[in-house]
């Protein structure tokens, strides 16, 4: 399988998951407490621009213009990164 098809399944099936489910808790949050603090919109204003640049990453593999040697460089930071995390 390809760099490209590794990053976008990693995209696709852990990231966008994880981050829609942390944007959905940090809305529940804001919810409950019927405002949101200083860090909360800080927090959430990160997680919707990495997933604004998750979509644009699988945009970029769409139209074929990732080069394998990048899309393997940040398969290997995502997994670590996701790796650190658990």
């Amino acid at each position: 399988m390809k760099a490209t098809e590794k990053l976008k399944n990693l995209i696709e099936n852990e990231l966008l998951p994880d981050l829609e489910a942390e944007i959905d808790a940090l809305f529940a949050k804001i919810d409950q407490s019927k405002q949101a603090s200083a860090q909360d919109k800080s927090d959430l204003e990160e997680l919707r621009e990495m997933r604004t640049e998750c979509f644009a990453i699988i945009e970029e593999i769409g139209r074929d213009e990732m080069e394998e040697s990048e899309a393997q460089e940040l398969l290997d930071e995502l997994v670590e990164i996701k790796t650190e995390d658990n």
